[in-house]
C-alpha cells in the first residue's frame, strides 16, 4: 500500500460566502437569501463601509453606461437633454422613448435597421403585454439599449469612423469607452466581455464604480462626465421609465444620479458626492430595491422614495404574505 501526500499550497481552502444582503420572508418564515458585496463612499471618496468584497471586479451591465455617454460625448457628438438621457439608458420601451430614439437615428442619417441591438420585447411588462396585444413582434429600436446605440452610431458617423464595426472593442469609440472607464474607476479595466446588448463590456470592482458616479456628479459643469449626469438627472424619465425605480429616485431627491444594471448592479451617487454600489451575487432584481433603501437610510437619506423603492412584497394568491427585506 502506497501513501501519497498533499503538500498546504496545493490545497484549496473553502471560498467565505458573501454576506446577506436580504432575505425573503413569506408567512413569517425566512425561505432564502440574496448574498452580494455593497459598498458606501462617504462624500470625500473614502469608504464608509463594505460588506462582501467590494474590491473584487464585477461587469456593472448597464451601471456603466453613463461612462459610455461620457466618451460620445468627449468624441464629438453634441448631445443634450433628453438625448443625452437617452444615450444614457436602459430604456422601458415605452412610446416617448421609441419616439425619441427614431427622432435620433433620422437626425443623422441612420435608421433602426442601423442598430445592432439585439431584437427584443420592452423592458417595462405593462409595456411588453400592450406590444404584443398590439401584434408587433421583437424589434432592434425595442431593445433597452436602442438609445444608446443610435448615439454611438451617431458619434461614429460625425468621425468618419466604421458605424459597421461600432461594436468591435478595438474600435475607436470603444477604445475611449475604455479610457473614460479607468479614468472615472480610478483603477484599471480588469476583463472586456460582451454585454446582453453586443456593446464591449468594462469589468471593474464596485468601490470603482461607486468612484465613477461620484466623478460625475462632482464634476466641474461643463466637462463630459458632468453634462451626462446633469441629463441624466433632469429627465430620469429617459433614462429609465415612469414606472422604474432609477426615475423615482432622481425624481425624489434632486442631484441624485442613479443607474441600475442587469444581474443585480445598482450605483448611486448623492448631490454632495457620497455614492454606493452593489451586486447582488445571483442576479436577482427583486433584491434590488430592499438593499437600495437600506444602504440609502445608512447614509441618512430619509424621503417617501426610499420607502417606495425598498418595499417589495410576496403574494400568496392575491395576499400579501411577505416581503423581501434587507438583511444588514
Amino acid at each position: 500500500m502506497t501513501s501519497s501526500t498533499t503538500t498546504p499550497s496545493a490545497i484549496s481552502g473553502p471560498t467565505a460566502a458573501p454576506p446577506v444582503l436580504a432575505e425573503v420572508v413569506r408567512s413569517g418564515f425566512v425561505e432564502g437569501h440574496h448574498r452580494g458585496s455593497l459598498v458606501v463612499l462617504a462624500a470625500d471618496g473614502s469608504v464608509e463601509m463594505a460588506l462582501g468584497d467590494p474590491s473584487a471586479p464585477v461587469f456593472p451591465r448597464s451601471s456603466n453606461k453613463p461612462m459610455q455617454a461620457a466618451a460620445v460625448l468627449r468624441a464629438g457628438l453634441d448631445l443634450s437633454g433628453e438625448r443625452l438621457a437617452l444615450a444614457a439608458a436602459s430604456h422601458a420601451g415605452e412610446g416617448f422613448h421609441l419616439d425619441l430614439v427614431r427622432k435620433m437615428l433620422t437626425e443623422h442619417g441612420l435608421s433602426p435597421d442601423d442598430l445592432q441591438t439585439p431584437p427584443d420585447l420592452p423592458l417595462d411588462p405593462a409595456e411588453a403585454e400592450t406590444y404584443l396585444a398590439a401584434g408587433h413582434v421583437r424589434e432592434r429600436i425595442t431593445m433597452n439599449c436602442s438609445g444608446k446605440h443610435a448615439a454611438m452610431l451617431a458619434v461614429c458617423l460625425h468621425n468618419g469612423w466604421d458605424p459597421a464595426t461600432y461594436l468591435d472593442p478595438a474600435h475607436p469609440l470603444q477604445r475611449l469607452v475604455h479610457q473614460v472607464i479607468e479614468e472615472a474607476a480610478g483603477e484599471p479595466v480588469a476583463a472586456v466581455g460582451t454585454d446582453g446588448c453586443g456593446a464591449p463590456l468594462m469589468a471593474i470592482s464596485l468601490v470603482g464604480l461607486a468612484r465613477a458616479f461620484r466623478a460625475f456628479v462632482t464634476a466641474a459643469p461643463g466637462t463630459a462626465e458632468r453634462r451626462v449626469a446633469d441629463a441624466m438627472r433632469a429627465h430620469p424619465e429617459y433614462v429609465a421609465g415612469t414606472r422604474r425605480p432609477d426615475t423615482w429616485l432622481m425624481r425624489g431627491l434632486p442631484g441624485t444620479l442613479s443607474k441600475m444594471g442587469a444581474e443585480a448592479v445598482q450605483a448611486v451617487a448623492l448631490a454632495d458626492g457620497r455614492a454606493l454600489a452593489f451586486k447582488i451575487d445571483d442576479g436577482s432584481a427583486r433584491a434590488l430595491g430592499p438593499v437600495l433603501a437600506r444602504a440609502l437610510g445608512l447614509l441618512g437619506v430619509d424621503a417617501p422614495v426610499v420607502s417606495r423603492i425598498g418595499r417589495a412584497p410576496l403574494l400568496g394568491g392575491a395576499a400579501e404574505v411577505g416581503e423581501i427585506r434587507a438583511a444588514f
